[in-house]
């Protein structure tokens, strides 16, 4: 009996879609998950998958219309079939969920089984075991692309274990396992993009239930020897049960092993393992990985766990260093013209500085200050803020903080543009920048992200610190969420931690400013006191740069905020 296909639910803001073309004709045979249509909406252009297999009937909807959601917009059935006029009319009220809930002939049961029970230990098709499915990593996101898989089709598991790296339009991400087992079946492959709920893999428990489900196959086998034709029921099967992957969660101050000296990634089962065992960031960088690109798994730290215990590894003392080390260069040296395809961080990079030098007219101006009351109080403070909060104190919480007093004497600073009209912010939302190392393996230079503290007019520095740590250390180990990097107001970006003197950095769409931090050098300047007289000093000095939008931000509005943020910076007083 014929089929049904109604225009998916994109989002939860999502209320129609407009056809932008047909992949198949009426009478062309179709599989099931096969692309049949392409569809946009208001925030994403996608293809919609064949609910089931079997031949493309009839085209309800035309391209360039535009249809709601759980509208109907094509008819699937058996070869020569005709269809209702009533049901060519109305898609029933059951069928406007997502495609892959709707009922599944037996004649396609051979390809992808569902077991009937209503045990959530077998929920779908083909593979045994849980569905690990695409998580929903924020309001707008609606699918996410299959970037690699860290682990194949036969290997354990470990719950929170990293299993496979995605890509959305906002952010790439590691999803970790959310439970233990075997990974039976990979669904979803390399390059695919999936829909949020989507099933990525499945992994499978215990001997038991591996035992069910080949007694469940084996009475379905049984059961569909004979070819009967199905009839469709009224209302759809129930949807399989599967299991949502959470979201991260915040890792406040876990950045002591993270990486090593290098851009050596570490899972967090790694990390957790090694933190129990007390295995510093030295002696990880020295284990050999047997995982994928030399990364170390679970077999490899718990092998060299046991090796250590049994006195079979020798600690080697700390080599002496050179007084001062040169600084580092990059990663890969190449002896002849390579060409090397953009990741996708890379490529989102450089259409958003393309597009914001396309947009906003760019001046920069700088300010010369003076450091050192901030530099001694962060010496002598930094191990005590450490015992007493848990994270290690910095500067960059320091001058986050006195950016945003400044905000609050300059509120157009943290505005944007739309079109004719200036949107002045209420919460100042603070993006920092944070460099990333690229995929191992990897070729590319670093790249930068920018998480968002949110309402950071809120906290103090020690808050913005504890954020600021939480956030750096989910960029550089790829937990964060894209809620986490949208809805920025003004942005930092601190050149100086690398040496740099000052930049020009680009303004971070759709702000209007983004403040630049030099390093902090001691030099001989020249002090006047109250009476005028001059004498030379050593003092810590920096550098303090604004990128601002000319189209709303002139010269002396630009400058006098920059002169405001060197008088907080100046004054400072913990």
């Amino acid at each position: 009996m014929a089929t049904n296909v109604v225009m998916p639910k994109m989002g939860e803001s999502i209320t129609e879609g407009t056809i932008l073309r047909w992949l198949k004709k009426p009478g062309d045979a179709i599989q099931k998950d096969e692309p049949i249509l392409e569809i946009s909406t208001d925030k994403v252009d996608t293809e919609v998958p064949a609910p089931i297999a079997g031949t493309l009937l009839q085209q309800v909807a035309q391209e360039k219309e535009t249809v709601a959601v759980g509208g109907l917009i094509a008819v699937i059935g058996e070869a020569g079939e005709k269809v209702d006029g009533a049901q060519a009319k109305a898609a029933p009220k059951e069928e406007t969920k997502a495609p892959q809930e709707t009922e599944q002939p037996k004649a396609e049961a051979k390809k992808e089984e569902a077991p009937k029970s209503e045990t959530t230990t077998v929920p779908a098709a083909t593979g045994s075991g849980q569905a690990v499915v695409m998580p929903k990593m924020g309001e707008s996101i609606t699918e996410g692309t299959i970037l690699r898989w860290l682990k194949k089709e036969g290997e354990q598991v470990a719950k929170d274990e990293s299993i496979v790296e995605i890509s959305t339009d906002k952010v790439d991400t590691e999803v970790p396992s959310p439970f233990s087992g075997t990974l039976t079946k990979i669904v979803a492959q390399e390059k695919e993009t999936v829909a949020v709920g989507a099933t990525l893999a499945f992994i499978g428990g215990s001997a038991g239930d591996s035992k069910t489900e080949e007694k469940k196959s084996a009475e379905t086998s049984e059961a569909k020897k004979a070819p009967e034709p199905v009839k469709q029921t009224e209302t759809p099967a129930p949807a399989p049960s599967v299991l949502s992957v959470k979201a991260a969660q915040p890792i406040v101050g876990a950045t002591t092993i993270s990486k090593g000296t290098g851009n050596r990634f570490y899972s967090p089962l790694v990390r957790s393992v090694a933190k129990q065992e007390g295995i510093s960031t030295s002696e990880l960088d020295a284990i050999s990985g047997s995982g994928l690109g030399g990364r170390v798994n679970k077999n490899d730290i718990l092998s060299y766990v046991d090796a250590k215990k049994s006195g079979k590894v020798q600690i080697a003392s700390k080599p002496k260093t050179l007084a001062k080390e040169p600084p580092p260069g990059p990663p890969v040296t190449f002896e002849a013209d390579t060409v090397i395809p953009m990741d996708n961080v890379r490529l989102k990079t450089a259409e958003h500085m393309i597009f914001s030098k396309k947009t906003s007219a760019h001046v920069t101006s700088v300010s010369e200050v003076d450091m050192t009351n901030i530099v001694r109080f962060y010496q002598s403070h930094k191990e005590e803020f450490l015992r007493r909060e848990g994270v290690k104190l910095s500067y960059t919480p320091i001058m986050i903080e006195a950016m945003i007093k400044a905000i609050k004497d300059f509120p157009f600073i943290n505005a944007s543009i739309d079109g004719t009209n200036i949107h002045v912010k209420k919460d100042i939302n603070f993006g920092v920048a944070v460099g990333i190392p690229p995929a191992e393996g990897s070729p590319l230079p670093p790249a930068l992200i920018v998480p968002v503290i949110k309402k950071a007019q809120d906290l103090n520095y020690i808050g913005i610190a504890k954020a600021v740590v939480d956030l750096a250390a989910r960029a550089r180990n790829k937990k964060l969420k894209p809620d986490d990097i949208s809805g920025g107001t003004f942005t930092i970006t601190n050149p100086g931690m690398y040496g740099n003197l000052f930049g020009t950095p680009i303004i971070n769409q759709p702000q209007v400013a983004i403040m630049t931090t030099g390093a902090i050098v001691k030099r001989v300047v020249v002090l006047t006191d109250e009476e005028g007289n001059d004498t030379m000093a050593i003092r810590s000095m920096m550098y303090l740069g604004l990128s601002y939008d000319h189209r709303l931000i002139d010269g002396m509005y630009g400058v006098q905020f920059t002169e405001r943020v060197k008088y907080y910076l100046e004054n400072f007083e913990g």
